[in-house]
């Protein structure tokens, strides 16, 4: 298969690291020239004979500008993201055992870090020649904040091969955690007058209506993210399709070509035929010429004889 850098390796080199290094490729590669990449390693893998890699190659699915964006974040910076990993654990971990202090601190860190790095990210992009719009920001902000919330999406965003962006869970921690109360005011807050529960209603039922904002706008965003991967899909398809056709007009081509060499040589194969007929025609005519011509001087040869003995 061949690889940057002109370097081809040879069949037997050909095994799953070299798949997997394609599939890295791949992902860091500008979602433009994606497609085109694959079917060439595809088509590659398949002349090798390698079936098996040509089918994991061929699978790969287009990523969005956001998901490349984030991939090439965690390719280009490695030390960077491997402490971004890190902040998220010890987040989710601070979370978990209900550390405020801890969880104040370290959602300050997240504030900071998801900013500087989705910037680098927008950096890497444009260096590599695609400017990021605000809504592919705004998604690779989303992927950092998942990447701190939640272990699976972090796995995910490290592996380097994300197609989409990723969406944090919508009960990741604000940036403190409430304190307990205390039990004079947990004791004032069961005598609470009629009023006071009236207000606790109004705010129970517009906490309620800001679930229900949350799960339509993460609902919108996810039914959002399945028309790109659609469309993303859809692109892919017509690209392989165009690209087949080309492949079959070509091996049309190619057939046509042969079929008119065929013919010519049919041709050749006829002519020379015809012209060695002739020439065994000729050559059978020469020979009883031959034939008579000797005949007619042994004729004459004992002509002379008889004439000659006469004269004597």
């Amino acid at each position: 298969m061949q690889r940057r850098g002109g370097h081809r390796r040879e069949d037997g080199d050909h095994d799953a690291e070299s798949v997997e290094s394609v599939l890295d490729e791949l992902y860091t590669t500008p979602p433009s020239d994606f497609v085109a990449l694959r079917e060439e390693h595809a088509k590659a893998a398949r002349t090798a004979g390698h079936k098996e890699d040509a089918r994991r190659i061929h699978a790969a699915r287009r990523p969005t500008l956001s998901a490349w964006a984030a991939n090439l974040l965690t390719r280009s910076r490695p030390e960077e993201s491997r402490r971004f990993l890190d902040l998220g654990q010890a987040l989710r971990e601070a979370y978990r055992t209900l550390d405020a202090d801890g969880l104040k601190e370290l959602s300050a860190q997240r504030r900071s870090v998801v900013s500087a790095l989705s910037r680098q990210a927008a950096r890497l992009a444009r260096e590599a020649g695609h400017r990021l719009s605000e809504a592919a920001q705004r998604e690779v902000e989303s992927t950092l904040q998942a990447v701190l919330a939640d272990p699976d999406a972090a796995a995910r965003w490290a592996g380097g091969r994300l197609e989409g962006s990723l969406t944090p869970p919508s009960e990741f921690p604000s940036d403190t955690v409430p304190a307990e109360p205390a039990p004079r005011e947990r004791a004032t807050r069961t005598k609470t007058h009629p009023t006071g529960r009236a207000k606790d209603e109004l705010a129970e039922r517009r906490r309620k209506r800001r679930q229900d904002l949350t799960r339509a706008e993460q609902a919108a965003e996810r039914a959002e993210r399945q028309v790109r991967d659609r469309r993303a899909e859809h692109a892919d398809a017509d690209s392989a399709f165009r690209h087949t056709g080309d492949e079959l007009d070509r091996a049309r081509e190619e057939v046509s070509a042969a079929e008119r060499r065929l013919r010519q040589a049919q041709q050749r194969l006829e002519r020379a035929e015809r012209e060695r007929c002739e020439s065994q025609e000729r050559e059978r005519t020469a020979a009883d010429a031959l034939d008579r011509a000797e005949h007619e001087a042994r004729e004459a040869a004992r002509q002379v004889d008889r004439l000659a003995g006469r004269v004597k």
